[in-house]
């Protein structure tokens, strides 16, 4: 087979790749541990609190249940839920200046949180039914959710908060980056090669591209598993120059190794 042919696995085969795969807990969905569940019930409204564990680390996930059944759920990192904690202890302190009087606007405050390639937005509003927080989560590759507490359980939900960031909360997070590898490029015959250091809400990564006429491929290396790929390279180099030099030591696919066998 010429160098850049392959031949392409059978749609059964992908989907028996994905099956095992899944089994030996490569889908972080599969492996999730619940450590945690907290419920609230504020008027007619239920919420759930849930802190869950996988490959990736701790998150939390909140779920609105509405008196009709319909669920809604946002989800976001520990580090975040951190900092939701200290925005709803902000929005309950301007909560109880405000007392019972009708405000004539339709929004009353309002507060970001951005990590990555989300965005989480508080919004304190009003209407004719009162008062409510709605809070956002807005992402690349993922759908626009809301939920919406009423005014009343802003409190209770920042203190449920609070005990399970305290409990559970990975401060991880909170350290400054660490400083990126710059760039490295490679060139071999018609081939390029370029290593680009990259993180995202999930770590640091390494992405190797090859580049040739008409053809690019891409794959990504998580940085917890960087010395592992390296001892599988180190161990092919390290095999290939032991055949080579064994290959030398017995005169293999040489003239004077056929010579030799002659005498």
């Amino acid at each position: 087979m010429a160098e850049g042919d392959h031949k392409i696995p059978s749609r059964s085969v992908y989907r028996d790749r994905m099956q095992q795969s899944d089994q030996q807990g490569d889908n972080p969905l599969i492996n999730e541990e619940e450590l945690a569940s907290r419920a609230l019930h504020i008027q007619s409204k239920r919420f759930y609190l849930d802190v869950k564990q996988n490959r990736r680390g701790r998150f939390l996930k909140i779920a609105e249940v509405s008196s009709g059944g319909r669920k809604t759920r946002i989800l976001m990192s520990m580090n975040i839920a951190s900092q939701l904690r200290d925005h709803l202890q902000t929005f309950d302190e301007y909560i109880r200046t405000l007392g019972e009087q009708v405000m004539n606007a339709d929004q009353l405050r309002s507060a970001v949180i951005s990590r990555d390639d989300r965005k989480y937005y508080l919004d304190l509003k009003e209407n004719e039914r009162g008062r409510f927080l709605r809070i956002s989560m807005v992402g690349i590759h993922t759908p626009r959710t809301q939920i919406a507490i009423p005014a009343q359980g802003v409190e209770e939900l920042c203190t449920t908060l609070t005990s399970l960031v305290e409990e559970f909360g990975n401060d991880d997070d909170d350290h400054e980056p660490a400083q990126l590898p710059e760039s490295k490029y490679l060139h071999v015959g018609n081939k390029n090669f370029y290593f680009d250091c990259g993180s995202n809400d999930r770590g640091i990564f390494l992405r190797i591209v090859e580049v040739r006429p008409n053809f690019r491929t891409a794959i990504t290396i998580p940085e917890k598993v960087w010395c592992q790929f390296r001892d599988n390279i180190n161990e092919f180099i390290l095999t290939m120059n032991n055949e080579r030099h064994n290959s030398l030591d017995t005169g293999e696919d040489s003239p004077s190794g056929i010579d030799k066998e002659k005498q």
